[in-house]
């Protein structure tokens, strides 16, 4: 039986907790997701699991943040001047906001306090200095 390797595509079914327990993301409702081993698709953590894998094996694994979205960063939040925000936004804590980088690529941004002159906002993922926990199972490896 092969086992996968990196530059295999696979398809694998998974269940993301958080250490707490807390599920985040599962794909057991729809179609398993489809990527290329070691092709920078996923998060280094969940790619460096998967090669010795067969067809049907089933494990967990824990991965340390540095290996899932990274440690939460101070340089990622930003001071947004209010004055660039049009005055019909209503913005409150909490809210999630898109922003364009350079390259004009959507970064997701969490409100988290406004001031009298600018909003703060987090552009760290959401699950950037957590430690993951994946239930994976290999479905398919294809060409």
């Amino acid at each position: 039986m092969q086992q996968a390797k990196e530059g295999d595509v696979v398809k694998v079914h998974y269940t993301g907790k958080l250490t707490s327990g807390e599920l985040f993301d599962s794909s057991t409702d729809r179609e398993p997701l489809e990527f290329t081993i070691g092709a920078g698709q996923m998060i280094k953590g969940f790619d460096a699991a998967l090669p010795g894998m067969l067809v049907g094996d089933k494990k967990t694994i824990n991965i340390p943040a540095a290996d899932a979205y990274g440690e939460r960063s101070e340089d990622a939040i930003i001071n947004f001047p209010k004055e660039n925000v049009p005055p019909d936004m209503k913005l409150e804590p909490g809210m999630t906001l898109t922003l364009s980088n350079q390259a004009g690529q959507p970064i997701p941004v969490i409100v988290i306090e406004l001031t009298d002159d600018a909003v703060i906002l987090d552009a760290n993922h959401f699950l950037a200095g957590k430690d993951l926990i994946f239930d994976i199972e290999l479905m398919e490896i294809g060409e």
